[in-house]
């Protein structure tokens, strides 16, 4: 198949490249630097755009069989627009060039937002500053995926648990629920995104992934 990866110069960005071009896939990675990326092979090609940009999205996508996008945003207190906006501009161009299939990273702790609100009070207790730096990039997340659910595309959503790096895919599980939100691999997670890409499950679903051990 023929990916267009967003995001594809992050840390996950470039294992979801790595890992697309070992399970046979082309790939076309999105970043604003294609000169500052690391990976060189036939498979591969690079392409600047900046996601905000919806004529430059538009481009991008077109003649593709599927998206996969990890594009993140570092902590502020300030109001975070780049995923929702980023989601807008792929969506309109996925819909207007009849690409279907999307699946979407979100960011780690999306689903502190979902606890009790006791639970809510001590986690701020314990992290305050962190969890206020972290609390607009899971807004604008959360917009994120509702514009995505939003529309009539074969997505999937992967919400990631706190991002820890390992050098090798574990036995990691997929669920639909996020239980007790358990680390997430940055390989895991990657391999998760390549996998989900040609298979038919989880269609409109929001999935969580819980590194699990090490595979011998």
């Amino acid at each position: 198949m023929k990916l267009v990866v967003f995001g594809a110069n992050s840390p996950t960005g470039r294992l979801v490249t790595v890992m697309a071009m070992a399970m046979g896939h082309t790939v076309t990675a999105i970043t604003r630097r294609p000169a500052d990326f690391p990976l060189y092979d036939h498979r591969v090609q690079t392409a600047a755009a900046d996601p905000m940009d919806a004529d430059a999205v538009d481009w991008v996508v077109r003649g593709h069989d599927a998206v996969i996008s990890v594009i993140g945003a570092p902590p502020s207190t300030q109001r975070v627009t780049v995923c929702s906006q980023a989601a807008y501009n792929i969506v309109k161009a996925m819909i207007n060039h009849g690409v279907r299939r999307l699946l979407c990273a979100g960011s780690p702790g999306l689903d502190a937002a979902d606890l009790s609100r006791a639970a809510q009070l001590r986690q701020r207790a314990i992290r305050p500053v962190v969890l206020a730096c972290g609390r607009a990039v899971q807004q604008d997340v959360r917009r994120m995926e509702s514009i995505i659910r939003e529309t009539g595309l074969d997505w999937t959503l992967f919400r990631p648990g706190r991002l820890v790096c390992r050098s090798e895919v574990t036995d990691y599980r997929i669920t639909t629920h996020p239980g007790r939100r358990p680390p997430t691999s940055r390989t895991d997670l990657a391999h998760a995104l390549v996998q989900a890409v040609s298979h038919r499950d989880h269609l409109r679903e929001t999935l969580h992934v819980a590194t699990g051990r090490r595979v011998p």
